[in-house]
């Protein structure tokens, strides 16, 4: 039965093309039998429907984490990216390795599909690149944690704004250069395959076979079903399609400076293990434990929105959270977004308001608190209505907090409101603001 559950639980993962995943309901999973031939006929098995021992030594290989069907989440339509110069910055590092290892794993996983194509790879040190690269353990703000040990070995987006192209590989692992543990040039270049836009393949002698099969760097050359699908998607070498220089590539306005005393926040919410603050078409992403803080672009995080935000939320035990623009509000799981705008009188907003100021959501009383100019309003998850006897004061209710509510989080079982330049540190159990820093420090200024 263990063997059993390990299959069913692999199957669901990597081979659940029918499975819906934009809410709570699921439609119903095809049969075991049915769902190990699929496995067994794209894998080049025997096909059997039964979980025979070579079906089993496979599905016991360590391999990519991202599915085997064409459909799946990761890889809507057939995207590529839409210039032959890609950025790419490793922003965090193992310990496994040197930092010269690494770059120099990366630098040679990124050559296997520029000797075939016209693509050209430049590494930037900072900010945005198309490609981020990293290192991480377990739930890492994506929607997809790692497992651990063995199992999942690295997971990459296809290309797209936002987290499209970043390649994440699990920091648990052993990495090596050589062969005593798992080689991450070998990783690397089959993740970076996703992140041009390939999905896996059927063809055990391709790089983008989903299963791990160490490969030596001196002298490999890409094997020729790989070829015929990178060059399918941005031709031959000696081709160019849609050059643009790398200066306008993205011709993004500069980021307003971080220890600006003066510096207001648009929205703050958690997003898995980072704190994101929001500023016109700018965000900050600050690691929750670290000072560690990366400036970006909304634009390029979630595309649907492409410029400011009024409010942001999350709430944790649903891995969702929720951005508020206008008179509408959007749901993201992790970066990607779940649908398209919805209206924000879904949660009981009389009509009259037309945009939401800030919002937070107070997990113990599964209660979001939505601010609107001089007041207040409380919704509860549990019973999914506008609590009664809203809205309030804020400042009768937040003594201490005067003017409009910016934004606002709760961290470490305290309330943070930011209003203009500073902001309140709340505590609900003695209901009073017990401390007022600048807004600013909480990117380390």
């Amino acid at each position: 039965w263990r063997d059993v559950n390990a299959v069913q639980e692999y199957l669901s993962k990597y081979y659940d093309s029918e499975e819906e995943s934009t809410g709570l309901l699921r439609a119903p999973r095809q049969p075991l039998a049915r769902k190990l031939r699929e496995m067994q006929s794209f894998m080049g098995l025997r096909v059997t429907g039964r979980l025979d021992r070579s079906t089993m030594s496979l599905i016991q290989t360590p391999r990519c984490g991202v599915p085997d069907v064409e459909n799946y989440r990761l890889f809507p339509g057939a995207p590529k990216w839409k210039t032959n110069t890609i950025t790419y910055r490793v922003a965090k590092y193992t310990s496994s390795l040197t930092r010269a290892e690494v770059d120099h794993a990366v630098d040679m996983g990124l050559s296997v599909w520029s000797s075939v194509t016209p693509l050209h790879f430049q590494k930037i040190h900072s900010g945005e690149a198309d490609i981020m690269i990293s290192f991480e353990v377990g739930a890492h703000g994506d929607a997809y944690p790692f497992d651990g040990p063995r199992g999942t070995l690295a997971h990459a987006f296809a290309p797209a704004e936002g987290l499209g192209g970043d390649t994440h590989f699990d920091d648990e692992e052993k990495w090596t250069m050589g062969t005593n543990g798992f080689n991450l040039f070998t990783v690397a270049a089959h993740e970076f395959g996703h992140a041009l836009g390939l999905a896996h393949s059927s063809d055990p002698s391709a790089l983008m076979y989903p299963t791990y099969k160490y490969q030596d760097p001196r002298g490999f050359k890409l094997p020729s079903d790989d070829v015929k699908g990178i060059q399918s998607l941005y031709g031959m070498t000696g081709q160019t399609f849609l050059f643009k220089p790398l200066g306008e590539t993205h011709p993004f306005p500069r980021h307003p400076d971080m220890c600006d005393n003066d510096l207001t926040f648009d929205a703050a919410a958690v997003f898995g293990n980072e704190l994101l603050f929001f500023k016109d078409g700018f965000l900050w992403r600050r690691q929750s434990r670290l000072k560690d803080v990366r400036p970006g672009y909304i634009r390029t995080s979630f595309p649907q929105l492409l410029t400011s935000i009024d409010a942001a939320y999350d709430v944790p035990e649903k891995g969702l959270a929720y951005l508020f623009k206008g008179s509408n509000y959007w749901t993201s799981r992790g970066f990607q977004m779940v649908g398209g705008p919805r209206s924000i009188t879904d949660f009981g907003l009389p009509s009259r308001v037309r945009q939401v100021d800030a919002a937070v959501y107070l997990k113990d009383m599964k209660q979001t608190l939505f601010f609107v100019g001089n007041e207040f309003y409380s919704y509860n998850h549990a019973m999914l209505r506008m609590d009664d006897g809203y809205p309030r004061k804020i400042e009768e209710e937040f003594s201490g907090i005067r003017g409009k509510v910016d934004a606002a989080v709760a961290v470490n079982g305290f309330l943070y409101l930011f209003s203009g330049p500073n902001a309140y540190k709340y505590d609900s159990d003695r209901e009073d603001v017990i401390r007022v820093v600048k807004a600013n420090s909480w990117l380390g200024c």
